[in-house]
């Protein structure tokens, strides 16, 4: 992600704090969160932050790019980061967890699926890998429509184009943004055309478009990818705030109501705070698993104090 002049303002805060403060408070009252502009991230960083507020924390919410919230974790000026996304980000958190700065504390996403995707009418079709993409290849006008030009799902399909990977050698790769792609696939969609993308979880598009992730073949690389997500931490935090790391410790997400989260948050564009105080008022039973003998600042349970803010 490009590092904007906001992000830069905050890095500098950030080394002005560590300039002028003292390390490893004994108690934390402000729950700092460092958001990349994802909104996956965004709605679940802030399910997360009404439910610390129920605890009686403070919490806030900073956009930042990832290598600000990294350094930002490993100076202490952060406490939490819901977005460490492997493998993607491996070698740029991989070197704080071992140096000690930071703490890999869960998977809150296990399982995310990425690669070529076909609409689920063509994948009953008898596309259900890439490999056999290449044997229908005029149904798809030997397209496969792209995200952002330099991200790493658009390097491996060229990669397997140059290399001519599972067929696909004739094949061409439409770049373009996330939201023109998706409104391509979306107009070919509504005519029952043929047509293959990039696709991920969780997205909104899982629950808008009835789509099929593709089996990879010849080792080409350009599906079924399989990532995970990251909680990550400074390393002091267990010990500075026992209760928040053992929340943090529990708070894993399904895939499909992460999914159902990014979808009204960003194809039906509602706030992330509402979105997150009605998600959790209708699935108490799961705030349940996650705050399971945890207790608030106050040393109450920390679930009655959520039942009783957002039960009916």
């Amino acid at each position: 992600m490009p590092t904007t002049s906001k992000s830069l303002s905050l890095k500098a805060g950030f080394l002005l704090t560590a300039l002028t403060t003292t390390p490893a408070m004994a108690e934390i009252d402000e729950l700092r969160f460092g958001v990349p502009p994802w909104p996956g991230v965004t709605v679940k960083s802030e399910v997360a932050a009404q439910l610390l507020e129920t605890m009686g924390y403070e919490t806030r919410q900073q956009d930042l790019a990832v290598s600000v919230i990294l350094e930002g974790l490993s100076n202490n000026d952060l406490e939490v980061y819901l977005g460490g996304w492997y493998p993607v980000q491996t070698d740029m958190v991989e070197p704080l967890v071992a140096d000690g700065k930071v703490e890999k504390v869960v998977s809150n996403i296990s399982g995310a699926n990425s690669g070529l995707v076909v609409p689920h009418y063509v994948y009953e079709a008898g596309v259900t890998t890439v490999a056999e993409l290449a044997e229908h290849h005029d149904r798809f006008d030997g397209e496969i429509q792209g995200i952002e030009a330099g991200t790493g799902i658009n390097e491996a399909i060229l990669n397997a184009i140059d290399n001519d990977l599972a067929g696909l050698g004739d094949w061409q790769l439409r770049e373009s943004s996330t939201s023109a792609m998706l409104a391509q696939a979306e107009q070919k969609m509504a005519n029952e055309e043929w047509v293959t993308f990039v696709g991920w979880e969780p997205h909104w598009m899982n629950v808008s478009f009835d789509l099929a992730y593709l089996a990879d073949s010849d080792e080409a690389g350009v599906a079924s990818i399989e990532s995970t997500v990251w909680t990550i931490t400074p390393a002091s935090l267990a010990e500075e705030a026992p209760e928040v790391h053992r929340f943090l410790s529990q708070y894993v997400i399904d895939i499909e109501d992460q999914n159902e989260w990014v979808h009204e948050y960003s194809y039906e564009e509602r706030p992330a705070e509402e979105v997150a105080s009605e998600w959790i008022g209708n699935n108490l039973d799961t705030v349940a698993e996650w705050l399971e003998g945890v207790e608030t600042r106050e040393g109450e349970s920390a679930i009655e104090q959520v039942r009783a803010q957002f039960g009916s």
